[in-house]
């Protein structure tokens, strides 16, 4: 009888989840959205589907939401503030909050994690991963510092040249100077990291345009800290990016954005990392939906979203 008891204790978390995914709209100007999901394939808008976050500053857009929790429960957000720096006032900054329990956040404010690199161009789609082993958080994103990476000029959109830089911090106040993190040897955004067992995970889109790709990939790590090796082929269609990932029993599920004509929103599901197959016929967002990240969350806090008015 023991046994089963404690049998059932561990499983009982695994039979009480559901998922939260945050997104934003349009340009993100309206702020993040937020949506649940029993099953990871149909997605109810929470607070009528209007905003659950609105911009504090004007001009300040929110889009790519990034949301984790800490090892000490504080869930932390991370988004893109603008385009380039004539959208965030001449000095490239993103945004964050912060929430013990997702209905009520602390004020935004912008982190400028990158100073040290006073002529990068963009600061896109930040998103953290805790270190255990070094008890931080690495903070990512994708930038165009002019000059860098000569070789690959000209191979995606106009005047951009990205790869993935990185900074660290244990208290969001202060953070070390930005690196260069992900160089997979050619232009990338949009990077999420997952662990899977012994290894790290990280899923990014392969941004080129000459010639054309702008398809997802992977790529590996003992650590979340890095060295990322072995870079896969790509195991989606042209026009994706946005990727988040969770796990969904013992499948993982990514996320996607099909950002050109027909506009959709779709997932890939793998067990392996080596073969995937499309669910984007069984997935259903709101309109609209824009891409961010998806996190697994108790039914008991499900339940509280639903029933909460987010402050304002």
């Amino acid at each position: 009888m023991r046994r089963l008891l404690l049998a059932l204790m561990l499983a009982a978390p695994l039979l009480a989840d559901s998922y939260l995914f945050t997104s934003f709209r349009r340009n993100g100007e309206t702020g993040v959205f937020f949506a649940l999901s029993k099953d990871g394939r149909q997605w109810t808008p929470l607070n009528g589907n209007q905003p659950w976050l609105k911009p504090d500053e004007s001009g300040m857009l929110m889009r790519d939401p990034w949301l984790g929790q800490g090892p000490d429960g504080t869930w932390h957000m991370l988004w893109t503030w603008g385009w380039t720096t004539k959208d965030t006032g001449g000095k490239l900054k993103i945004g964050y909050a912060s929430s013990k329990d997702l209905i009520h956040w602390s004020p935004q404010r912008a982190l400028a994690v990158m100073e040290n690199e006073p002529t990068a161009r963009n600061l896109w789609a930040p998103e953290a991963v805790w270190d255990p082993a070094r008890s931080e958080w690495i903070v990512f994103w994708a930038s165009t510092i002019p000059g860098r990476f000569a070789d690959t000029e000209g191979t995606g959109d106009t005047g951009y040249n990205h790869r993935i830089y990185a900074a660290t911090t244990k208290d969001w106040q202060t953070f070390s100077p930005a690196k260069l993190w992900f160089d997979p040897g050619f232009n990338c955004i949009d990077t999420t990291v997952v662990h899977d067992g012994k290894r790290w995970i990280l899923v990014f889109k392969d941004e080129r345009k000459n010639p054309q790709v702008k398809k997802l990939r992977l790529a590996f790590a003992d650590s979340p800290a890095g060295p990322w090796k072995d870079v896969s082929e790509p195991f989606t269609g042209d026009w994706v990016e946005g990727p988040t990932v969770t796990k969904i029993g013992a499948e993982w599920w990514i996320y996607f954005d099909h950002y050109a004509a027909p506009r959709h929103y779709g997932a890939m599901r793998t067990s392996d990392w080596k073969t995937f197959e499309d669910m984007t016929p069984q997935v259903s967002f709101p309109a609209d939906h824009r891409h961010g990240t998806v996190v697994r969350i108790s039914d008991a806090l499900a339940r509280q979203l639903q029933g909460a008015t987010p402050a304002p």
